[in-house]
């Protein structure tokens, strides 16, 4: 299995970006679907998730300002982002798991395959 993120960039604050993550090498859709982060010199944190059946969870830090969003027919995970901070500033990872069951609700322990992240950056 292989997770591609892509749409990660540069931008002022107050902007938007979007980014997708599509997996492959799979024929199984995955029962959970992620988004974390890690900034400099911080652990990496869960931003939002998404169950199979659609249930989603947001980080406080990104409650009305960031999306998730997924294509099940695509296996391809997004993360709509807008309003962005400064301190939005990190490498955003994808995340899948296929446990039946999980919480899914930003626990790592939920997800078995990540991709390589991409590198958002919010100037101020």
């Amino acid at each position: 299995v292989q997770l591609v993120e892509s749409g990660g960039g540069s931008v002022q604050a107050g902007g938007s970006l979007r980014l997708s993550c599509s997996a492959s090498g799979t024929a199984y859709r995955p029962y959970c679907m992620g988004w974390f982060r890690q900034a400099p010199g911080k652990e990496r944190e869960g931003v939002a998730t998404s169950k199979i059946d659609g249930y989603t969870t947001y980080a406080d830090s990104v409650k009305g300002r960031f999306t998730i969003s997924r294509d099940n027919a695509k296996n391809t995970l997004y993360l709509q982002m807008n309003s962005l901070k400064p301190e939005d500033t990190a490498i955003y990872y994808c995340a899948a798991g296929w446990r039946t069951g999980a919480y899914c609700a930003g626990s790592e322990a939920d997800f078995l395959y990540w991709g390589r992240g991409t590198q958002v950056t919010v100037s101020s």
